[in-house]
C-alpha cells in the first residue's frame, strides 16, 4: 500500500531515496521551507517506526523502561521520553501517545527493530504486556507551519487547538479515521497524523489539495539540525547520555526506578555533565566527526552538518567547562560559533 503513496508523491515531483524510497525532495525546497515559516508544509514520516504496547501493565512497563513519567499520563495525553541503557547511554528519543487500550510509541527510523528487541528483553512471564510493531500498517505525516490550524479549519475540524504537546485525538478527516497529535516532531508548530496505509494516499491528496506544501526528508534533516533535535547514530549513541544531549525536558527526576535512572540521578545531583550538545554556526563546509577546538585544544566533536540557504550549520558536543552560547571555536580549520538551538534544554546555571 505504501507503494501507491510513493507513486502519487513521484507524480508530484518527489525524488526518492534509492535504498529507502523515502521522498528526499519535491523539487520545491524554497517554497517548502517558506511554508514551514509562514504557511503549512506536509512531510511524510512513514519510514519512522510505530510500536504498540497494550495489555494492563503497559503504562507501568514503559514507566520502568524510559526517562519520563509515563504513569501520570491519561488517554489522550502523551510526551517525549528517552530509552537508555543501564549506563544511561541513549538508545532513542521517542514520542508516546496514550490511548484507551494501548500506548503508541513513535520511534526513529533506525531504531525500530532495536527498540522492539530491547523492550521484548524486559517483558517477563508475569508481565501483562503485549508488544507489536504496527509500522507497516500505518502511515505517519507531519503538518508543519503556523497555518496548520487554518488548514484543519478549512476541512471543518478544530482538533486540538491550544492543547498541550502530544495531546491527541482520533478524528475523521473527510470520513478517514486519523489520529491527530499536537507537535510536528520539531519545534515548528504543527501536528503529527497517524493513518492506516489503506487511507494514506487519499489523506495525502486531501492535505495537499487543502494547501499543504509537500516537503522532502532533506528539508526535515535541515530543520532538525537548525533546531537541534538529536538523532540516533549522530547525537544519540553509546557515547552520550540524554543530559548531555540536551533532553532535560524528557526526564522526570521525581519518578521511581527505571533502567539507567541511577546514573542519570547521579549526574544531575553531582553536576557531572561534562559535555553538552549545542548548535554550531560555521563559516564553511566541514566533515561530520571533525574535532572542535578552542586555541588548539580539543573541546568537542561535530556530530551533524548541513549547508542551507542561510549558511552552514551543525550540531556538536562541547565540553561544559569550555563554555556554551557565543563561544568562538574552530571546527578543523573552519571558524565557527556555538549557538543556542530551540529544541535543546540545558540545566539552569
Amino acid at each position: 500500500m505504501i507503494q501507491s503513496l510513493r507513486e502519487i508523491q513521484t507524480a508530484q515531483g518527489a525524488t526518492l531515496d534509492d535504498s529507502t524510497s523515502v521522498p528526499l525532495s519535491f523539487g520545491n525546497d524554497p517554497d517548502a521551507i517558506a511554508a514551514t515559516q509562514t504557511g503549512v508544509a506536509l512531510c511524510d514520516r512513514s519510514h519512522w517506526g510505530l510500536i504498540q504496547i497494550s495489555n494492563e501493565d503497559r503504562l507501568r512497563f514503559l514507566h520502568n523502561q524510559s526517562t519520563n513519567n509515563i504513569l501520570s499520563l491519561k488517554p489522550g495525553e502523551g510526551c517525549d521520553s528517552v530509552f537508555v541503557s543501564s549506563t544511561a547511554r541513549t538508545i532513542d528519543l521517542t514520542t508516546l501517545y496514550v490511548t484507551e487500550n494501548a500506548v503508541l510509541v513513535l520511534v526513529s527510523p533506525s531504531r525500530r527493530q532495536m527498540l522492539i528487541d530491547w523492550l521484548d528483553r524486559y517483558i517477563f512471564p508475569m508481565d501483562k504486556v503485549d508488544l507489536k510493531d504496527i509500522s507497516a500498517q500505518n502511515a505517519i505525516f507531519s503538518l508543519m507551519g503556523p497555518e496548520s490550524d487554518q488548514l484543519f479549519k478549512k476541512l471543518g475540524i478544530t482538533p486540538l487547538v491550544d492543547q498541550p504537546y502530544a495531546s491527541h485525538q482520533q478524528i475523521e478527516i473527510e470520513n478517514i479515521p486519523v489520529r491527530v497529535a499536537v507537535g510536528s516532531g520539531l519545534v515548528t508548530p504543527g501536528y503529527t497524523l497517524i493513518v492506516s496505509v489503506e487511507q494514506a494516499v487519499l489523506l495525502w491528496k486531501i492535505l495537499v489539495n487543502s494547501g499543504a506544501i509537500a516537503m522532502g526528508d532533506r528539508l526535515w534533516e535541515q530543520l532538525r539540525i537548525e533546531q537541534g533535535r538529536p538523532t540516533p547514530d549522530a547525537e544519540l549513541t553509546d557515547d552520550y547520555n540524554p543530559l548531555e544531549a540536551g533532553l532535560w525536558n524528557t526526564i522526570s527526576f521525581e519518578k521511581g526506578c527505571y533502567i539507567g535512572q541511577e546514573t542519570i540521578a547521579r549526574l544531575n545531583t553531582y553536576k557531572g555533565v561534562k559535555q553538552q550538545l549545542w548548535g554550531i554556526r560555521l563559516n564553511a563546509p566541514v566533515a561530520i566527526g571533525t574535532e572542535i577546538k578552542v586555541e588548539d585544544k580539543k573541546v568537542g566533536k561535530l556530530t551533524s552538518f548541513m549547508e542551507t540557504e542561510r549558511g552552514y550549520f551543525g550540531l556538536g558536543y562541547i565540553r561544559t567547562k569550555a563554555g556554551g552560547k557565543g563561544l568562538k571555536v574552530k571546527v578543523g580549520e573552519v571558524e565557527a560559533e556555538v549557538i543556542e538551538v530551540p529544541f535543546l534544554t540545558h540545566p539552569a546555571e
